[in-house]
């Protein structure tokens, strides 16, 4: 009998056919999938274990990085998103940008029994199910090992009541239900169970694709290159911008129950969320010596009850591996201030790699006359949030992009529908979604699986006022010395 008799050619036939009736519909929705392009990601983790780690037990900190910022009250909020969506099946896949880390049980040696960190979320939806992705490093109890995990499936989300087809764009989801896997636990250190709930997630993404789609955003645009890429000694630059957020225990003070009050941005300053930007630095940059003089555009003024705070005119200086940060200062009832050094931080040496002088989070410490800018509010020395430092000395070097929030226009939310089946398992650690296959290749791959299964079938046949105030009021909650309530 010939390899493939006719009985079997037209089993398999049949079977390419309705594999084909089944998989090609689906097959073009992946091609019809959006982008995401810009959002932001709002979760606190855990509240009590928040108040657990700053409390009188573990006396310890959180600290932010990576452009994560603060929102409301115990939420970290993330940036960036990046991904993709598909309205037609609900399919949703976005990672965001920014980590943070909880410090507490300080040991005689300096180190801290406690030590994790939670950075780059990822929340993935697929026939329902929810996961949220973290990459986790976490120190065990006891042994103190330092473990780094990367795509751990750390929270189950509970959307049920949520049809995710049919978003717009910003798509938002508000109060979605979390729960600790298994694996969350581990990474977790265990400090608390596969089941523990975890505080509910919300998001606000930009979906970009398909008809009528706006083009991407470049929230930096930079000028056409002028120059050489190799700057001549006291050289000109041709773009610089300067990244800082003041003091997040500040600009949670204006904002909060006390002063109740907010910031406006002018001249061109950016918001990054945990940061503010001021662009369009112009000055002198030296390479031999490994100086810089520079001045940038824009303000920000921090008004509420009490409060009139206005920062602009930034420049910075560098010189001996030293950074100063400066501002003129005004404010309801005083004179305003020239060039007010606010604070310092260490510079280290300037060099340019790929055409770009860069300074990342350099900590920050207030000067004398920051502390006097700011009232007595907090005394030199005090440490102030990080200055991050980019400058364009090349051609074709462009500056870092800002922490993308996303629109704040109004969104589309997905709309409920009737609860679903239970939810299966979390997914498994470290599963990536795969990209849609073009169509016709696809196709192909279809009919090569569909011929292998008729050649199996065949042979069977035969996965207060003062801000930092509000800290300690955070320290109120009490946790049992070895682990963090639930």
């Amino acid at each position: 009998m010939p390899p493939f008799s006719r009985p079997g050619r037209a089993s398999a036939v049949t079977l390419v056919a309705a594999l084909l009736a089944v998989l090609l519909p689906a097959a073009a929705a992946r091609a019809d999938s959006r982008t995401v392009q810009g959002g932001r990601l709002d979760w606190g983790i855990k509240t009590s274990f928040q108040s657990y780690v700053t409390g009188p037990v573990a006396q310890g900190s959180w600290s932010l990085a990576g452009g994560a910022a603060t929102v409301g009250t115990g939420q970290f909020r993330f940036h960036s998103a990046r991904g993709s969506y598909d309205p037609a099946t609900g399919a949703f896949d976005a990672a965001f940008g920014g980590g943070v880390r909880f410090l507490g049980h300080r040991e005689a040696d300096g180190g801290h029994a406690l030590d994790l960190t939670v950075s780059r979320p990822r929340i993935r939806v697929q026939d329902g199910r929810g996961t949220l992705y973290a990459d986790m490093a976490s120190k065990a109890k006891g042994s103190g090992t330092l473990t780094r995990r990367t795509g751990v499936p750390l929270a189950a989300l509970d959307l049920s009541g949520i049809d995710m087809r049919g978003g717009g764009s910003p798509l938002v989801l508000t109060g979605v239900p979390a729960t600790l896997t298994a694996q969350g636990a581990a990474a977790f250190a265990g400090y608390y169970t596969a089941g523990t709930p975890l505080d509910p997630v919300a998001l606000s993404v930009d979906v970009v694709g398909g008809a009528g789609a706006k083009p991407s955003k470049s929230p930096n645009p930079s000028p056409k290159p002028s120059e050489s890429a190799d700057p001549a000694p006291t050289a000109g630059f041709r773009d610089a911008a300067v990244d800082w957020g003041v003091r997040r225990t500040f600009r949670e003070y204006v904002t909060g129950a006390v002063a109740q009050g907010r910031w406006t941005l002018s001249g061109g300053a950016q918001d990054g969320g945990a940061l503010f930007r001021f662009p369009a630095g112009k000055g002198a940059y030296d390479p031999e010596r490994g100086t810089l003089d520079a001045a940038f555009t824009g303000a920000v003024r921090f008004t509420g009850a009490h409060l009139d705070l206005t920062l602009g005119a930034v420049t910075v200086k560098v010189a001996d591996g030293r950074g100063t940060l400066s501002a003129d200062v005004s404010g309801a009832g005083s004179p305003p201030e020239k060039a007010v050094p606010l604070v310092t931080f260490d510079a280290g040496k300037l060099r340019a790699e790929d055409g770009l002088v860069s300074v990342a989070e350099a900590p920050a410490t207030l000067t004398e006359g920051g502390a006097k800018a700011f009232g007595g509010m907090y005394r030199a020395g005090t440490a102030m949030d990080p200055v991050s430092l980019a400058v364009a000395v090349g051609a074709t070097a462009e500056l870092p992009p800002l922490p993308d929030l996303g629109t704040d226009a109004k969104a589309t939310t997905p709309t409920p529908t009737p609860p679903p089946a239970p939810a299966p398992a979390a997914e498994a650690a470290g599963e990536s979604s795969s990209p849609a296959v073009p169509l016709a290749l696809g196709a192909g791959l279809l009919l090569a699986a569909a011929i292998g299964v008729g050649f199996a079938l065949r042979r069977r046949r035969a996965a207060g006022a003062e801000p930092d105030v509000e800290e300690l009021a955070d320290r109120a909650a009490d946790g049992p010395a070895d682990r963090p309530t639930d």
